[in-house]
């Protein structure tokens, strides 16, 4: 999901909502909303990763700032993270249990670099929107 396909969709929605009623905007905001933040959660994850945490640490780490995610969501965004070259990790034994603890890789930290430089162009341009 790219930030055009929820700009473009929160503007259909917006504009074409007329005559509808309330329980389907209710529904529409909701899912837009979820949308909104599975797009946010990549970096989210990365941002966190500055520190090293397994992923119990790390899902709290980002519940503690308002993103919260499910095992079911995390796990695999990680996989796909660190396959992607992103982040690195390695199995390490902690209070008697092993625990895999994720990192960015130096490829991760330039890519993040990248991605708020981004996310905050982004948000510059939406506010100058909102301004309108």
């Amino acid at each position: 999901m790219t930030f055009y396909t929820v700009s473009y969709t929160v503007y259909g929605i917006h504009y074409m909502s007329q005559g509808i009623d309330s329980s389907n905007k209710d529904e529409r905001f909701e899912n837009l909303r979820q949308e909104l933040r599975r797009g946010s959660l990549p970096l989210a994850v990365l941002a966190a990763l500055r520190d090293e945490h397994y992923g119990y640490t790390l899902r709290k780490t980002l519940g503690d700032h308002g993103m919260e995610i499910d095992e079911g969501t995390l796990y695999p965004l990680l996989r796909r993270l660190e396959a992607q070259g992103l982040l690195v990790s390695q199995w390490r034994e902690e209070d008697k249990r092993n625990k895999r603890f994720y990192r960015l890789s130096p490829d991760g930290k330039l890519i993040l670099k990248q991605l708020l430089i981004e996310c905050k162009s982004i948000y510059a341009s939406l506010e100058d929107i909102f301004q309108r």
